[in-house]
């Protein structure tokens, strides 16, 4: 049911908009000022306004300028009984929808208003569908580290470098990656994605470089690979980390020479693309180990950009909070939401293992459970997933012996840095200074799995 806010001053006039209104199948409001018009538009959702010029306080002309900074999209219909041509084309320019005089034409009315309502309709449904079809969104965050890298991506993307995107799961590598696509002389071009840790190591080539027909028993016609697929354009080769070893060879020929040959084919192939590649692995270490080659990692590492966690730039939380939130009520209907002072610092209290891929889950879950301001008991009851940030108050408060808070802080120490080296035992014992045998035992202590979140 689509709602409507009927503003003006006389008690009457909204009486009678109200019946005819709600009469057709509509939801109504009434605001009999413009400061408390612009208080309601700013609590809630709306199609559509029906606002009178003159009124005391802020007139119709005011709330339209206040309302559009709100809410962009949001149709007016001015109504007045004093309406000029030039009144009429001054409410047009400042963003009404349509200009009625009163007393208003029943039939003009219902037909604008159900215009207004199907225009604010096809609105919000355009730009659901474009959030849903496209990967590429804004890169959120005034923290430092996100400014240098939004820095980073202005000065690297109109360029042909190839790019190595680090950071731990849920940090937004892939948003990086299509970023530098967005901005780089390829964004008329496809960029092109290969999740490497999700394709079985005997079909990587195939996917990778392509394949003839005949060439295995269920190849039963020609297959272009992502190569081909990219060329012009941008290839993400995403946790890059995962790729076999005999992948690693042909993928280094590739940037090597500019070519591939399929599998089960003879014939090079000349292909131009830009490789981005991600991982949430220390190549590094992966190159000692030997499961990755030096030279591949020298090839796509011209440029290294880390991604930090969320827990590394907690201040971007309010922003990235605000923002999931906007998105989540509009894809499902819901009026806007308010989330107190202390709910959001509740929230940067928060020890954030999945990173922002689980802000927007417990945004979204909190968009669904709660009232319409989400408050510091909606995040103890919604959000605590038991992992408030050591030496916090609130995480301090939990605890009324000593050694379960340092069990608790050496449990979150031990689980980030065994994430961090991707669970590399040797790596990580060394790092933290214990035996290996100790950390075993810490392991098996704590609980600690590989998946744990």
């Amino acid at each position: 049911m689509a709602r409507i806010l009927i503003v003006d001053d006389e008690q009457s006039i909204r009486e009678t908009l109200r019946e005819i209104l709600e009469y057709e199948g509509y939801e109504i409001e009434e605001a009999k000022d413009g400061e408390k018009a612009i208080a309601l538009i700013k609590k809630y959702n709306y199609d559509a306004v029906l606002s009178d010029i003159k009124m005391p306080k802020l007139d119709g002309i005011e709330v339209l300028e206040k309302a559009k900074t709100i809410a962009p999209e949001l149709p007016f219909i001015m109504i007045s009984g004093h309406g000029t041509i030039e009144t009429a084309i001054e409410a047009t320019k400042k963003g009404a929808f349509d200009f009625i005089n009163k007393p208003p034409d029943l039939n003009k009315l219902l037909i604008t208003v159900r215009n207004a309502v199907d225009k604010n309709n096809l609105v919000i449904e355009t730009k659901v569908l474009k959030r849903q079809i496209t990967k590429t969104r804004e890169i959120l965050g005034d923290s430092p580290s996100i400014k240098k890298i939004k820095k980073t991506i202005e000065k690297v993307a109109p360029t042909d470098a190839r790019v190595l995107i680090t950071g731990e799961n849920g940090t937004g590598k892939e948003l990086v990656a299509r970023w530098m696509h967005e901005k780089s002389n390829r964004a008329d071009k496809p960029i092109i994605e290969v999740n490497c840790a999700a394709i079985p190591g005997e079909l990587i080539e195939s996917e990778l470089f392509g394949h003839e027909k005949g060439s295995f028993t269920s190849a039963i016609k020609q297959k272009l690979g992502k190569f081909e697929k990219a060329s012009g354009g941008t290839l993400f080769l995403d946790e890059i980390g995962d790729m076999s070893l005999a992948a690693q060879a042909k993928v280094l020929r590739a940037l090597q020479e500019n070519k591939i040959t399929r599998v089960g084919g003879e014939k090079d192939i000349e292909v131009d693309v830009r490789i981005i590649a991600a991982t949430n692995k220390d190549l590094m270490q992966e190159i000692e180990d030997g499961n990755f080659r030096e030279d591949l990692y020298h090839r796509i590492s011209v440029i290294v950009v880390h991604i930090p966690t969320l827990n590394e730039r907690v201040d971007d939380i309010p922003i990235l909070a605000e923002k999931f939130m906007e998105d989540i009520c509009q894809d499902n209907g819901i009026n806007k939401k308010q989330i107190t002072a202390s709910a959001m610092q509740g929230l940067k209290n928060i020890y954030w293992s999945g990173n922002i891929r689980e802000l927007r889950n417990i945004v979204e879950r909190l968009v669904i459970l709660c009232d319409e301001k989400i408050t510091e008991e909606d995040i103890q009851l919604y959000a605590n997933n038991g992992k408030k940030k050591p030496g916090t108050i609130d995480a301090i408060n939990e605890f009324s012996r000593f050694q379960d808070f340092k069990d608790y802080a050496e449990k979150m120490f031990i689980d980030a840095k065994l994430k961090k080296n991707n669970w590399n035992v040797a790596k990580t014992s060394a790092e933290i200074d214990i035996q290996r045998s100790h950390l075993y035992n810490k392991i098996d202590k704590f609980d600690l799995k590989r998946n744990s979140s």
